[in-house]
């Protein structure tokens, strides 16, 4: 295997403070106390399969994406893929942080550009940010409390979700069989613990229209970019699902309604104001989504939770589109 070029540095990349501030170990971080540690760290270049991390092998650099998509999986390469991590996420903080094996295979999806942090610049920036302590911490809660509701609270949940976690190709999200198989599970433990749970039916409003107009490619890039955004905004221990075509399930655990409705808008909000632009760069008008909202109820099931969004949804778009209704 060739070894990895680590000739470029972070600062050579000039990233706005914008930029820097939508990758979540940085977000609200102040980039005076933590560039002077950023700004000597390798920016490596991986090529698609390139494999980052593997289990029971000591692991001392976490990365952060920069660029591309990273697959994790479970026991084998070749078993079903856990997760995929998108850009501003990261990979390999857990054994970084125990000085201990790594628990999981990290691949490169697609070519891939990576922030590398050594263990000692991890914990400098540990030391002289608050802000990236508490986003650290948020970062490994979601991962051990639900991790993308995967890395399970039980054992049994665990072995569900590796045999059955699945992704959809063209947004990077979990698909139908995730939602078919899992869903229902994580409903009957929130009936046995007393904890709530609520769910948002996403909808591209007059998706049809922009397909016809710009055609299928732009809208293949819409939903690629609607699902990016889905991921670049929702909490570590919510989960974002392509429920099929150009409809979407997220799944918000622990949040009831009203919270969920602050989630549902701030997605709104995102979605409208995120430009696209077609694969040769050319701009598109951008989307909007409509949301329909429902909290689970005693002794509901995981069919009828998705029909009462799934309706509301319909109320969302008969009331205008563009909006959240529950």
């Amino acid at each position: 295997m060739t070894p990895p070029d680590d000739t470029n540095t972070f600062a050579d990349l000039a990233m706005s403070e914008e930029a820097i501030g939508q990758l979540l170990l940085f977000r609200g971080a102040d980039l005076n106390a933590i560039l002077g540690l950023l700004n000597h760290c390798p920016v490596r270049e991986v090529a698609a399969e390139t494999l980052l991390i593997t289990p029971g092998v000591e692991h001392q650099e976490v990365y952060v994406l920069l660029r591309g998509s990273l697959r994790v999986h479970l026991d084998e390469k070749d078993a079903p893929c856990l997760t995929v991590l998108q850009v501003g996420e990261c990979a390999g903080e857990m054994s970084a942080l125990e000085q201990k094996s790594a628990s999981a295979f990290v691949i490169a999806n697609e070519p891939c550009l990576l922030l590398v942090l050594p263990q000692d610049v991890l914990w400098s920036l540990i030391n002289n940010s608050h802000a990236v302590a508490r986003n650290l911490l948020y970062l490994l809660s979601g991962r051990l409390r639900s991790g993308n509701v995967t890395i399970a609270v039980s054992q049994e949940l665990q072995q569900i979700y590796e045999q059955y976690a699945k992704v959809d190709s063209l947004t990077g999200l979990h698909n139908r069989r995730w939602i078919d198989e899992v869903l229902p599970r994580l409903v009957s433990r929130c009936h046995q613990s007393g904890h709530i749970l609520s769910v948002l039916m996403v909808d591209v409003d007059h998706f049809k229209r922009f397909n016809d107009t710009h055609g299928h490619q732009a809208g293949d890039q819409a939903l690629r970019a609607l699902g990016q955004t889905l991921t670049r905004h929702l909490r570590p221990n919510d989960v974002a699902a392509r429920y099929g075509g150009e409809e979407f399930l997220v799944v918000l655990a622990d949040t009831g309604a009203e919270e969920a409705f602050g989630v549902a808008e701030r997605l709104r909000e995102a979605v409208e104001q995120q430009p696209l632009r077609c694969a040769d760069d050319s701009p598109l008008p951008s989307i909007t989504i409509s949301l329909g909202l429902s909290q689970l109820a005693p002794d509901q099931d995981s069919e009828t939770l998705i029909a009462d969004a799934d309706a509301a949804l319909y109320r969302a778009k008969h009331a205008g589109r563009n909006r959240v209704s529950a």
